[in-house]
């Protein structure tokens, strides 16, 4: 069976945990699904130049340990994604920069940005957490109904994060009734994850799923992503003939 090809999005930092932990992830849902896994680590300031090695994957998963090199070149192959029914997977600074993507290319606000990028933007949808997230653990509450929670089997998770940026709650609003929906929070009510409806998988968390690998599990949404990328992959073969 030939490998399926999971893009990693981002430039790989050999220091970050969460870098560490996902080659392993991605292992552990091979061994789970049955299917091969071939990562590819795809730099930001590459994807600049050309998004073809990304459109060339099974599925993109952006990864965390941010700033990107590019962050436009992040937020343009998360795009294609979004727009062509790839699979996608975002954590920690993805999770951030598919955020960045919607706001700006579907729901207009061209002028979001990042504000570990930007510190002095006017529409800083990503701003720095009131309290540093950094090497704890957290509860985050699931929506009942929502696809995260059926794919976790649960609507309380306990989970590892690694940031100190996440969606402002001022311009969580601009998120409400469409179909990127924040699908969990914390135990303030801070956004903590969303998905896209009508998307075959579509998916960003401010934690890190990626560390449950660490201690020798799986996560349910890594190997969902992968099932994901292997079912789009198998429609994509058939309609090829």
């Amino acid at each position: 069976m030939e490998p399926l090809r999971i893009g990693l999005i981002g430039e790989h930092q050999p220091a970050a945990v969460a870098h560490r932990a996902i080659p392993m992830a991605l292992d552990r849902a091979a061994v789970t699904t049955g299917v091969p896994i071939e990562a590819r680590w795809l730099p930001t300031a590459g994807l600049a130049r050309d998004l073809a090695p990304a459109l060339a994957c099974d599925g993109l998963w952006a990864v965390p340990a941010t700033p990107y090199a590019d962050g436009n070149a992040a937020i343009a192959a998360i795009r294609r994604a979004r727009e062509t029914g790839l699979p996608f997977l975002g954590t920690c600074g993805g999770y951030q920069h598919a955020l960045l993507e919607y706001a700006r290319n579907v729901l207009g606000f061209g002028a979001a940005q990042h504000a570990e990028e930007h510190p002095e933007a006017a529409l800083a949808l990503i701003g720095r957490l009131s309290c540093d997230l950094v090497e704890v653990m957290g509860r985050v509450r699931l929506i009942p109904g929502s696809r995260m929670g059926l794919i976790c089997g649960t609507l309380d998770l306990q989970v590892g994060y690694h940031c100190r940026f996440g969606l402002d709650p001022k311009y969580r609003s601009l998120f409400d009734g469409g179909p990127l929906r924040i699908v969990a929070e914390d135990p303030v009510g801070d956004a903590r994850g969303f998905e896209l409806d009508g998307h075959p998988f579509f998916f960003g968390t401010a934690f890190q799923p990626e560390r449950a690998a660490l201690a020798g599990h799986d996560h349910p949404l890594t190997v969902a992503f992968v099932r994901a990328a292997a079912e789009a992959r198998s429609r994509r073969t058939a309609a090829a003939g």
